[in-house]
């Protein structure tokens, strides 16, 4: 009976211990944010440690790859770039592209005569949604609208279809939900026209709902971890050049502006304890060199994690199940809500 407790009592100890070793393989990758810079010449995906250091160079090519997107389990990262030679009324398109998170092992899971953009990776890691200009059944290009993929490129469906255009899906933490941007009829029109506000709707399209109504634009929006909340930037102090990044809850109440510079702020990203959102900023050089900045939730404790002579910007931070916040070092595990100091 004791040599049984005790042989039970081992396996129990060597699973907890790889259980842990997991825990902290897993954590030492999460903490990191992608990014794209021109710190080659012309846009490239680079990736960082969250708290800025150790910038390392993903794709090498000499087209611009832009507006990276982490796959939940860190393992690829879907980017957007100009690299297929595509050509529209003489400017370049873009199609959305994956490598594996060391660079490696490029993909092209878009062929698209139009542009598609605004990759982002649903919570299970099987779809991913975007945005996409592309010709009606008349052969006609249109305006861009929402659509969603299998992460291998297949089974491509279109979710909205709207005469001005939709762009920036964000997918809710628990899947069932799409937020994004969107001129619509009804909108506040300014000289610049018809304004862009933020929408909701269901993973399949349907059930639609607005949530801001500014006369101004409001757009990239991002879902928090937790559900609650989404962060967005908008040009509402009526000044196309100056974007600030806000925040409401997720059913559109309880507005709050987080970031206020003569500057231009986008591109909000949440980190994985929702306690920090990173943003790029037109701070320096006059207003002309984007750097990647990070905030608290509540627009407090600003930090400048990049600092260099050529524009750094669209940062996305890597959520998933395990997470880790480099400010309060501790871990997270979402399904079961619970954490531990470190």
């Amino acid at each position: 009976m004791q040599r049984r407790y005790s042989l039970e009592h081992l396996i129990l100890s060597v699973v907890i211990v790889l259980m842990l070793t997991l825990l902290m393989v897993c954590v030492e990758t999460q903490a990191q944010i992608v990014f794209h810079s021109k710190r080659d010449g012309n846009w490239e995906i680079y990736v960082m440690d969250a708290d800025g250091g150790n910038p390392r160079n993903l794709t090498k090519n000499r087209n611009d790859d832009t507006f990276p997107s982490w796959s939940p389990d860190g393992k690829r990262v879907a980017f957007v770039s100009d690299r297929d030679g595509h050509v529209m009324n003489g400017i370049s398109t873009a199609e959305i592209y994956v490598i594996d998170a060391d660079g490696d092992n490029p993909q092209n899971l878009t062929n698209n005569p139009g542009s598609d953009r605004d990759p982002s990776w649903s919570p299970d890691g099987k779809r991913i949604a975007f945005s996409s200009l592309r010709r009606d059944k008349d052969g006609n290009l249109g305006h861009f609208d929402i659509y969603v993929m299998d992460a291998d490129g297949g089974n491509p469906r279109r979710l909205t279809e709207n005469p001005h255009g939709a762009r920036s899906p964000s997918w809710s933490p628990d899947g069932g939900r799409i937020v994004f941007s969107t001129r619509r009829d009804g909108h506040f029109r300014t000289k610049f026209g018809i304004t862009s506000e933020i929408y909701v709707m269901d993973a399949d399209g349907q059930g639609e709902q607005r949530l801001t109504e500014n006369r101004q634009n409001d757009s990239y929006p991002v879902w928090s971890p937790d559900g609650e909340r989404i962060a967005f930037a908008s040009d509402r102090k009526g000044d196309l050049e100056n974007y600030e990044i806000y925040v409401i809850d997720a059913d559109g109440g309880n507005q709050q502006q987080l970031t206020n510079h003569r500057g231009d702020d986008g591109s909000p990203s949440w980190s994985p304890d929702g306690e920090q959102i990173a943003f790029h900023s037109l701070r320096g050089e006059q207003f002309r060199n984007a750097e990647i900045y990070v905030m608290d939730a509540d627009g407090g404790g600003l930090q400048n994690l990049t600092n260099h002579p050529v524009s750094d910007a669209g940062p996305a931070w890597l959520n998933s199940p395990f997470s880790v916040s480099p400010a309060g070092k501790k871990f997270t595990i979402w399904g079961q809500l619970k954490q531990v100091d470190r």
